[in-house]
């Protein structure tokens, strides 16, 4: 207990001689003796401080008020000592896991700065500013969201519906226990810290299918309910674990093709037919080219996403172990195979190498590996990853034909090749795919899981659209300000402003 007494003196003075210095510079009422806050027991401190801020009229409250956010972290560091203390020794396994999840969840914050750079590169000049904003905001709403409510609704709360919906609770418990430590658990802090990066990569692939048109608050907005509600709803029906419909038929998704990639896409696509395509994408029925305007950005960020994709399939082992670096040498194949595939029908379609394709392919082959990085074989993940290069170019080109806009290809990325993904882990998996001697029972599995994500999502996403497009006055910005650009429109900016736009 020496350890904790020492840490709790040394915050208690640093706080009280904060108090001292500004209430001695205030004038003080005669006759009346102060009462500081050293004199006052663990437990009348807190009562001390409210009655201190009492009435906001006086410079002295105020100056209580100000103190609050300190005495409270006082009381935190005192907490975290006492709790340190009743530990057993960290062991390494449990230093191991906790740290490389942490290493993980960092790699997947950092895929936000790819997904930033390819959507914005992609993209027009004009609609750069916006673009970044909401690319950088989404992810501190996702944070914020799933702090509030959505960890709780996807793993930590009781069944409301058996199976089906969780509820209950606000926030996560941050207690470390002694059998966390002994039996090498993650800690409840780094586990929420994980969920929470892919809970706001759902949330960042909406951006890229409904770009160049929407407005900003009435974004922020929807995703605040794909990543409070509807994410995680989803997610719990296979990650929850037992108990949870989804999981109990045997469905496989190891790291989110389906729970987070085709979540977020089918959640912008549905975004992208209500706003309507961009002015001139379609002509006559036929879609236009609209290119965008940094292709070397565009490509920095397709890089820092295959970096991130380490974090995002590798770091879903939830521990340190010997599938870690098998999981990421799957990813990589993948990723190869895809660029491959797409570049090969890039040109065959175009007669020349399409570097968005190149972009697109690589991505197309991370989101199709991410489903079953860890069950099959190292072969079939890069025969994943080509299959699913083929397939973007193709996709892409039939969602035009739809005469859906998707200006960046998001859907096809993150939607056909999570959906194909998904599937692939019923072909490939090696102890329950049709290739590898097991028969076609995980494979329908898996096409149940795909349809049942594809119905829930659509529905309540449609829903959440309309109404937020009742409640705002649309969802879409005026055609002046759409022609004119987003980045002055909706942020009063311009991302290079000693370049004259020129339309673009």
């Amino acid at each position: 207990m020496g350890r904790t007494q020492t840490a709790f003196q040394l915050v208690w003075h640093l706080a009280d001689l904060l108090l001292y210095s500004m209430t001695t510079a205030l004038h003080q009422p005669p006759g009346r003796r102060t009462v500081r806050l050293q004199e006052a027991s663990l437990l009348e401190g807190p009562m001390l401080l409210l009655r201190s801020i009492r009435g906001f009229s006086s410079n002295r409250s105020i100056t209580w008020l100000a103190c609050v956010p300190f005495a409270l972290f006082g009381l935190g560091v005192f907490n975290l000592s006492a709790h340190a203390a009743d530990l057993p020794e960290l062991t390494p396994g449990f230093l191991a896991n906790n740290l490389w999840l942490l290493i993980a969840a960092v790699l997947v914050i950092f895929m936000n700065a790819g997904f930033a750079m390819v959507e914005a590169g992609m993209c027009r000049q004009k609609n750069a500013v916006n673009i970044l904003a909401k690319n950088l905001f989404v992810f501190t709403l996702a944070v914020t969201a799933y702090w509030f409510i959505g960890f709780q609704m996807m793993y930590k709360a009781d069944w409301v519906i058996p199976g089906v919906l969780k509820f209950g609770g606000l926030f996560f418990d941050p207690t470390v226990t002694s059998e966390m430590v002994t039996n090498s658990e993650l800690v409840p802090s780094v586990d929420f810290l994980f969920q929470a990066a892919f809970a706001g990569t759902a949330a960042t692939i909406v951006s890229g299918l409904v770009a160049e048109r929407i407005k900003f608050g009435e974004f922020v907005v929807f995703s605040l309910i794909l990543t409070a509600f509807i994410y995680p709803i989803a997610g719990s029906w296979q990650w929850a674990g037992e108990g949870a419909w989804l999981y109990d038929l045997g469905f496989i998704d190891f790291a989110g093709s389906t729970l987070v990639h085709s979540v977020g896409a089918w959640a912008g696509l549905v975004g992208a037919i209500a706003l309507g395509p961009r002015i001139g994408k379609f002509v006559g029925g036929k879609a236009q080219a609209l290119p965008g305007h940094n292709m070397a950005i565009a490509t920095l960020g397709c890089l820092i996403l295959w970096i991130g994709w380490y974090g995002f399939n590798a770091g879903s082992v939830l521990a340190m172990n010997e599938t870690v670096p098998y999981v990421a040498v799957t990813t990589t194949l993948a990723a190869a195979g895809g660029a491959i595939g797409a570049t090969i029908i890039s040109t065959l379609c175009s007669g020349k190498p399409d570097l968005t394709m190149i972009i697109n392919g690589i991505l197309a082959g991370l989101v199709s590996i991410t489903a079953g990085c860890d069950g099959v074989a190292m072969w079939a993940a890069w025969l994943i990853g080509l299959i699913g290069g083929a397939i973007v170019v193709f996709s892409v080109a039939f969602i035009d034909g739809l005469n859906i806009d998707d200006p960046v290809g998001a859907f096809s990325v993150h939607g056909t090749c999570g959906i194909w993904g998904t599937l692939a882990v019923g072909l490939f998996n090696k102890g329950s795919g049709l290739f590898t001697g097991h028969g076609f029972n995980q494979l329908g599995v898996q096409a149940l899981g795909c349809i049942a994500y594809a119905v829930f999502v659509v529905v309540t996403c449609w829903i959440t659209w309309k109404i937020i497009g009742a409640c705002f006055g649309g969802i879409r910005v005026s055609e002046s300000e759409e022609i004119s650009g987003l980045d002055i429109g909706e942020h009063g900016m311009e991302a290079y402003p000693d370049f004259a736009s020129a339309g673009n």
